[in-house]
């Protein structure tokens, strides 16, 4: 049986931390900055952890579980 293949797409964007909880960065940070306010873009840059229900894809996508 073959290896099964992590999605690039989650491996990219998706990382994991020393207590298995998942790290992801904050969407809207990329372009259009202008009208945007300095406390708005300053906690963009902060990492997010990935919430509860949506943890069980992810790991599925990165074939943790």
């Amino acid at each position: 049986m073959p290896k099964q293949k992590t999605k690039s797409s989650a491996k990219k964007r998706f990382k994991l931390t020393g207590t298995g909880k998942i790290k992801r960065k904050h969407a809207f940070k990329s372009h259009i900055l202008t009208k945007k306010s300095k406390k708005r873009k300053l906690k963009l840059t902060h990492d997010g952890l990935v919430s509860k229900p949506d943890q069980s894809n992810v790991k599925q996508m990165l074939r943790l579980k």
